[in-house]
């Protein structure tokens, strides 16, 4: 592979031209996940997802086991004494990828609610305290990065990912330090969302 031309994650009018070898950090980083990319390779017709290709497929193996072998570290942080995920709380203030999210969440056998603002996600978690939190940093009441650290306070046993569409460095090291087990950034797709559930119910087996 030697390049990227069509970058999903990036917008439908951001094309770059990226060397196998940088493609291959990103990938191994965990900046390029299935399904985030099409990619076009010189010689072969049309476009592939990364990991379709079978020079990149060991890399998003590698980086998955990788993902797993981290979260059962944690077992003095975050994830230590957390059971499965059943319960799972979002925090954002987009109402239709809410309806979104809990349909799939609810068709695989999860316990769904949904809240649009801090206040309301607060109170939810005062009622009862999930296995999961999926949180915006951008709220109308507030920001995520304070609603984690009172999450936090609050429920810490329950597992954070952050969902958004602001993922700088300095926002994904602050969410890190605050023990977020994952940083997801949007758009996203299903595949992503699946596999971060699973890998933390894995950890806790």
């Amino acid at each position: 592979m030697r390049e990227i031309k069509y970058d999903i994650r990036r917008g439908a009018d951001t094309y770059r031209a990226i060397f196998g070898s940088r493609l291959k950090i990103w990938i191994s980083k965990g900046i390029i996940l299935r399904g985030d990319a099409v990619v076009w390779r010189s010689g072969l017709s049309g476009w592939r997802k990364p990991e379709e290709l079978e020079e990149l497929a060991p890399i998003f193996d590698r980086y998955d086991k990788q993902q797993l072998k981290e979260a059962k570290k944690q077992k003095d942080r975050i994830l230590l004494k957390r059971k499965r995920v059943k319960d799972i709380l979002i925090i954002d203030d987009e109402q239709d990828l809410c309806r979104i999210m809990s349909r799939i969440l609810s068709s695989k056998g999860y316990n769904v609610v949904s809240e649009n603002t801090s206040r309301e996600g607060l109170t939810s978690l005062q009622k009862e305290k999930p296995d999961l939190v999926f949180l915006d940093l951008k709220l109308p009441d507030g920001d995520g990065m304070e609603l984690l650290s009172q999450i936090r306070e609050l429920s810490p046993m329950t597992a954070v990912i952050i969902i958004s569409a602001y993922g700088s460095d300095e926002n994904r090291l602050e969410a890190k330090e605050k023990g977020v087990y994952s940083f997801i950034d949007k758009p996203f797709v299903e595949e992503n969302i699946l596999r971060n559930i699973k890998l933390i119910s894995q950890a806790n087996e």
